[in-house]
């Protein structure tokens, strides 16, 4: 599923994110940026050491990563030239300032690709598994921002989000509907 907006394609994909062959894959990371479950340790495992490296350099000169922000590494063995880092909100009902957080991920992850000179970029289901945001919500946001974004700065050639399972896809590909 494919929609046009300005000159960026903004696509809809059923698949394992770690298959992405974009220049930019998105981490749905955790603040410690050392890899975790879902689809953080998917991308660390298929990717390789040569991330978590990096990740631990950025750790020792940084520190944590804090919710909402982004960092970009290589992409190791992966098909896609880069990882951004970024980490989503643990859902807690909605009074925690969640839905900025999320957006925020989604902006400062964008605005990294373009301070890189990245063209085109894979978003996985941010915060949506063991965070649980809720997902109709989520990808709302998501989409939104994207959209936003990609209004004021038409600079991507294709923007994609990757849903791993059937659920997270008709969600999207209702919202996309809806919203572009």
């Amino acid at each position: 599923m494919e929609y046009l907006l300005n000159s960026t394609i903004i696509e809809l994909v059923k698949r394992d994110i770690t298959q992405s062959d974009l220049e930019c894959i998105v981490n749905a990371a955790n603040t410690s940026l050392l890899g975790g479950g879902g689809v953080d340790g998917a991308i660390h495992r298929a990717g390789g050491k040569e991330i978590l490296d990096e990740c631990i350099r950025i750790r020792n000169k940084q520190g944590n990563c804090p919710v909402g922000e982004a960092v970009i590494t290589t992409a190791g063995k992966l098909k896609a030239n880069f990882v951004i880092h970024t980490v989503g909100p643990v859902w807690n009902g909605g009074n925690n300032k969640e839905n900025e957080k999320l957006s925020n991920c989604y902006k400062n992850t964008l605005n990294l690709a373009l301070l890189n000179g990245i063209k085109s970029i894979s978003f996985p289901n941010i915060s949506t598994g063991i965070y649980k945001f809720p997902k109709d919500k989520a990808a709302e946001i998501a989409i939104k921002t994207v959209k936003g974004f990609v209004e004021l700065n038409n600079s991507f050639n294709r923007i994609q989000f990757i849903c791993f399972d059937d659920e997270n896809y008709n969600i999207y590909q209702e919202t996309l509907s809806a919203v572009l």
